[in-house]
């Protein structure tokens, strides 16, 4: 099985073998002395610099909740999930994952302040298939974290409990 570190290295790599040529020929474009070529270039030039915007975004996303999880394993808080019923795909079943949903939340309800709280919701929603609420979920529980790519933040591990 091919780890996330390792498919996002591979997709990264292969963004890069595919943005930097374009990125290329938009340059070469806007150096061409036509006007429909400037415009071209431009737009490929510009599509270069979101692509690469969206990667690195993204890239500092996944850093960071990988930092996040391994404070909270450090702590000895990550979830265990292998209690939970899988459907055949691997996935797991989803009446088991609404019902583990709605337990995180009443946690959640509790202590909206702590991040390890927001963490389960977001991983929660995750196996519930709902992405964009886990991604929104995950952001928060890093606010609240104070997790940084850098590593500078968070302070002790204790201090946000």
């Amino acid at each position: 099985m091919i780890r996330a570190r390792t498919t996002a290295i591979l997709l990264t790599a292969i963004l890069v073998l595919t943005i930097v040529p374009i990125g290329w020929v938009g340059v070469l474009l806007l150096g061409s002395g036509s006007g429909s070529g400037f415009g071209l270039g431009a737009g490929l030039l510009a599509l270069s610099l979101v692509g690469c915007w969206v990667a690195v975004a993204n890239l500092r996303f996944g850093v960071q909740v990988q930092r996040l999880s391994r404070r909270l394993a450090d702590e000895g808080e990550l979830p265990d999930l292998s209690g939970l019923p899988h459907r055949p795909s691997g996935r797991v079943d989803r009446a088991a994952a609404d019902a583990w949903f709605d337990e995180r939340k009443a946690e959640l309800d509790e202590r909206p302040t702590d991040w390890r709280r927001w963490y389960r919701v977001a991983l929660a929603y995750d196996l519930a298939g709902d992405r964009r609420r886990a991604r929104e979920t995950m952001r928060q529980a890093l606010r609240l974290a104070d997790v940084s790519v850098s590593g500078s933040g968070g302070g002790s591990p204790a201090a946000s409990a």
